[in-house]
């Protein structure tokens, strides 16, 4: 029943932008703390990027001041703005849902973010 689509993937030349969004169906996410997640070629899944109930944002070092994530309680949805997008960033991004308590967190099926030199 709980679903999470990610959107918005795609190529990109290096220095420009690109917008994921994760809508969810099957659970309100007002209450929850929501991620987005990347694994790149050959390399473990990173948190990204982490929004709390309250607004509360934190990002990986790597990503800190490019990246934005965003949380729109109405529609349900969250998003992941990035900007100045580097080789480093290509991956596939995947949205998540963590429940609190220790519960398994809910994913998305990922969206692949490809950024060319």
């Amino acid at each position: 029943q709980v679903q999470l689509v990610e959107s918005g993937g795609g190529s990109v030349q290096a220095g420009g932008s690109l917008r994921l969004s994760c809508a969810v169906s099957g659970i309100i996410i007002n209450l929850k703390t929501m991620a987005w997640y990347r694994q790149g070629p050959g390399k473990q899944r990173e948190l990204v990027a982490q929004i709390t109930s309250s607004f509360n944002t934190t990002y990986t070092d790597s990503v800190k001041d490019r990246f934005t994530i965003s949380r729109d309680n109405v529609k349900n949805s969250v998003s992941l703005e990035m900007n100045r997008l580097t080789p480093e960033d290509t991956a596939v991004y995947y949205c998540a849902l963590l429940p609190p308590y220790k519960q398994p967190p809910y994913w998305g099926q990922g969206t692949r973010v490809t950024v060319s030199s």
